[in-house]
């Protein structure tokens, strides 16, 4: 298919990439064109901006989480209707996994898609010198194709024109400058971006932003650059083929996400994945809501900031109720890093849910990596992540620790270490999973939903060779016997759920269930 398209990438982390990328892409929509936007690597702050850019969800491209094989496809499927994609990069255009030499880098997307690449250039600090740069990059790896430079944070028009006069007649346009303004910069924190979930301001930012970009940079030769991209010869990557939709006139049972401020980060190929597997979806704020949605099947908690919300979902004590007992109860639960965090008996001090035996802190130290990881052999064929020794590729990026670190019963093998807890129906750990390179797990997890709403009894195996076809309870107990259970085919029918006393909560878990 013909998919106009460009890459904005850049020497190294900090030069602007996001800024840049985001402003194109609102700029374009502010024209009329249906822009989608992409980044490259496991982010989730950056997409948020996008969508906020496009009105369309931000997509992720990352060949070491969803495999080299998906990225095109997952590109195609997320530019679906649109008439320009626009893919952000990650850290400097040749920086991919360590000691991979350049894998899952800008560039490697950038190849495998056959993207042209817009390079933004942070000329604060330098001016000749910038001319040189651009050159190693452009001759560094001939199959990448750089054909624009934008030249950001330029100090004055004198400083500008001695870069733009360097880089005269050295084969590759520049396509606009960008002088410095603190009016359009993002604020940030601990870990990057501050999301733009949590940021009231963000849209009239946005605004501010696209008129810069339209004033400086050339969009109609950006777009004729991208539109003399190759023809891309993929198919859209389609969920309904990575998983099954269950059985024939089975009731959808509804996956209840956390979302709002405090629980931002997940990829939009999850929700997708469990609504082709068979499922509703419905987001519920754990910062304001003290119930659950009604009729709730599974639970997936994402990442996020609770450590900068830890007040208040620690007083939201109607909630922290209803997931304990949900978690003890055997309900279906994935929780990655903020939902590990949340799923503690503390953070930083403050009452959590009680879930795990383990607390959690804000430390100093940043974890931030690809992770190779494998089901454990624990419960046999089933753990809720898959059958023993089921490969797993996934990222942490984080500034907690949780002690300790992993239960008896591991959510995965680290490096042949134990990390996280888990069990035949939750797993919990810091670890972030794109889905779509691991259908699997949306699978057997959306079949855990289904078999807790009809109230499989507790002698059923989650089998690997039937993926997800019954469950086991941790705890023993007979999930249709829970008040989380809608045993009738109508999703919401509301049951009456009992708040177990938050004083209790540790000493309730303790014998229930261990996940």
């Amino acid at each position: 298919m013909r998919l106009p398209r460009v890459v904005v990438a850049a020497p190294a982390s900090g030069h602007g990439k996001t800024t840049v990328a985001t402003g194109i892409m609102a700029a374009l929509r502010r024209r009329g064109h249906v822009v989608s936007g992409h980044k490259v690597g496991p982010d989730y702050i950056d997409p948020g901006y996008h969508e906020l850019a496009t009105g369309r969800p931000g997509r992720n491209l990352d060949p070491f989480l969803v495999g080299e094989e998906r990225v095109a496809p997952l590109l195609v499927h997320g530019a679906r209707g649109g008439d320009v994609a626009v893919v952000e990069g990650v850290m400097g255009l040749y920086d991919g996994k360590l000691g991979g030499a350049g894998f899952a880098s800008t560039a490697h997307v950038a190849t495998v898609t056959s993207s042209p690449v817009i390079l933004v250039v942070d000329v604060s600090h330098a001016s000749r010198s910038v001319a040189a740069v651009v050159h190693g990059m452009r001759t560094f790896d001939p199959t990448v194709r750089i054909v624009g430079v934008v030249l950001n944070k330029a100090g004055s028009h004198r400083h500008a024109q001695e870069v733009l006069d360097a880089l005269a007649g050295r084969g590759v346009p520049v396509l606009g400058v960008i002088h410095r303004d603190d009016a359009v910069v993002a604020p940030a924190r601990h870990l990057g971006l501050v999301p733009v979930a949590e940021r009231y301001d963000a849209a009239d930012s946005l605004d501010l932003l696209a008129e810069r970009i339209e004033a400086t940079v050339d969009l109609d030769q950006l777009l004729a650059l991208a539109r003399a991209a190759p023809p891309l010869a993929a198919a859209p990557w389609d969920p309904a083929t990575e998983v099954g939709p269950g059985p024939a006139g089975a009731p959808r049972p509804l996956v209840a996400v956390a979302g709002g401020r405090a629980f931002t980060f997940r990829y939009a190929e999850t929700e997708e994945l469990l609504l082709a597997a068979g499922c509703d979806v419905a987001t519920f704020d754990p910062l304001v809501e003290e119930r659950l949605p009604a009729g709730t099947s599974a639970v997936y908690l994402g990442g996020g900031f609770p450590e900068v919300y830890a007040g208040r979902l620690s007083d939201n004590v109607g909630l922290r109720g209803e997931l304990l007992d949900a978690v003890a109860s055997g309900m279906p639960t994935v929780a990655e890093c903020a939902g590990l965090l949340y799923l503690c008996r503390t953070l930083d001090g403050r009452p959590m849910v009680g879930a795990l035996a383990a607390d959690a802190a804000m430390t100093s130290r940043l974890t931030l990596g690809y992770r190779e990881a494998t089901v454990p052999a624990t419960h046999a064929a089933a753990h809720l992540a898959g059958p023993p020794g089921t490969p797993v590729r996934g990222h942490e990026f984080h500034r907690t620790a949780v002690t300790p670190d992993a239960g008896e019963h591991p959510a995965f093998l680290v490096g042949g270490r134990p990390s996280g807890f888990g069990s035949r129906t939750a797993t919990a750990s810091y670890l972030h999973v794109h889905w779509a390179g691991h259908p699997m797990l949306a699978e057997r997890f959306a079949a855990a939903a289904r078999e807790f709403g009809r109230g499989i009894p507790a002698s059923s195996v989650l089998t690997s060779d039937t993926v997800g076809a019954t469950l086991v309870e941790e705890a023993g107990e007979n999930p249709a016997q829970s008040r989380y259970c809608d045993t009738s085919s109508t999703v919401g029918d509301d049951h009456e759920r009992v708040k177990p006393d938050p004083s209790q909560e540790v000493a309730q878990h303790t014998g229930r269930t261990n996940p």
